[in-house]
């Protein structure tokens, strides 16, 4: 990584100086059994509950309304078994349905195309917009039937950035008291540390909070809606050990990755704005660089068509070089001066196909196999962008 330009921070993020200090701090002064009485175990239960704190302060959220969980994956999976089992206790009769986008990460479509499979539930992919690159509100409205137990559709676009309107379907989805009964769910995965995000303006059930993606340890913590209350979302449990987590993710937990989750939500509250500004000025000089070094016609940018202006996170750029016949895999192989990618890093082994979701967002094969993801992050500088368009210039022109 000496030298190297990174622009690849919706991979994945390194720690920040101030996550690492309380990872450390934990394990020198915590690294007791959270469910001990004694001074160790103490402080590592003290810190969990510090880092819950910051972790609801962060989104809007209750602390009681927050679980921490190994990541993403696990959340996901966790909310699609919760819907299911709801539905299944509710006594209705039924295949249970299930309302989800086409352009999903892997960790949402690989479990609703396991269920299918298994014929355990019906499963309505609604198509986002090829234009907008967003999910049409009333085509999922559209969807909804009587054995609809859960709505999940992700707050933005890791691929192209676009942030979906997911406040608006589901206000609209609340507002019908006969849909009262359905769960909603959107990964957040992206979203955090690069916009704003609070649960009630979401008006969501569950929301899915991943570490890694903003300079936190790689685990993950949930939301849900007045969890434990008379009234609140249901939560079934998936595991059952110890009763950690008030038994809804039971094992030892894991405090110095907690404590330094916790202390990177308290840099997005106290940083926020701050972060947004940089990304989106790194970002936008990242595509003026480009339209200078290879011509305004040659830049295609995979996303809406003013799409530095609308609803995209501030840090993101799909784009393709029509002027080189290389795919965006075989320029990336050339440039080991720059981390980028292609697309999902869950799919980096996918040779020289283009991404599907690029795909299913009807961009046409050949600029989807041109196609570069380059997500810039808070430390991006303008001569690291600069050096990183000058290498791949150099490439393209060889």
């Amino acid at each position: 990584m000496e030298g190297a330009v990174y622009l690849d921070s919706n991979a994945t993020t390194p720690l920040a100086a101030e996550v690492k200090a309380a990872v450390v701090e934990a394990m020198d002064v915590a690294w007791g059994n959270p469910s001990s009485t004694y001074a160790a175990g103490l402080a590592a239960k003290q810190m969990i509950s510090e880092s819950r704190k910051h972790t609801a302060d962060m989104i809007g959220a209750d602390a009681s309304e927050i679980v921490f969980m190994s990541g993403g994956t696990e959340i996901n999976n966790h909310v699609i078994h919760t819907a299911l089992e709801a539905f299944h206790r509710s006594g209705r009769s039924g295949l249970p349905h299930i309302i989800t986008s086409n352009i999903e990460h892997d960790s949402v479509e690989k479990v609703l195309a396991a269920l299918e499979h298994g014929n355990k539930a019906a499963v309505t992919r609604v198509k986002a917009d090829s234009t907008t690159y967003a999910v049409p509100v009333d085509a999922v409205l559209a969807a909804l039937t009587d054995n609809t137990c859960l709505v999940t559709i992700m707050l933005a676009n890791n691929e192209t950035g676009v942030i979906q309107p997911v406040s608006d379907i589901f206000q609209h989805i609340r507002q019908d008291p006969k849909h009262s009964h359905i769960l909603l769910h959107t990964d957040a995965a992206q979203a955090i540390g690069k916009i704003p995000v609070h649960v009630d303006a979401l008006r969501a059930d569950c929301v899915t909070l991943v570490g890694h993606k903003f300079y936190a340890p790689r685990i993950g913590a949930v939301y849900v809606r007045q969890l434990g209350k008379e009234g609140g979302v249901p939560f079934h449990a998936m595991l059952y050990g110890g009763g950690q987590e008030r038994n809804y993710r039971p094992g030892t937990e894991n405090t110095p990755m907690i404590a330094g989750f916790g202390a990177a939500c308290q840099l997005v509250c106290d940083h926020l704005p701050e972060y947004l500004d940089h990304m989106q000025s790194m970002r936008d000089h990242l595509h003026a660089q480009l339209k200078a070094a290879f011509g305004t016609d040659a830049v295609r940018i995979n996303g809406p068509a003013d799409s530095l202006h609308t609803a995209v996170l501030p840090n993101t750029l799909n784009f393709s070089i029509m002027s080189s016949d290389l795919s965006g895999r075989a320029i990336l192989k050339q440039l080991p001066s720059i981390c980028a990618s292609v697309g999902s890093a869950c799919h980096s082994d996918c040779g020289d196909r283009p991404s599907q979701i690029l795909m299913a967002l009807g961009i046409d094969h050949e600029q989807a196999r041109r196609a570069m993801r380059w997500s810039v992050g808070r430390d991006t500088t303008e001569e690291q962008i600069d050096a990183a368009v000058a290498n791949l210039a150099r490439v393209l022109k060889q």
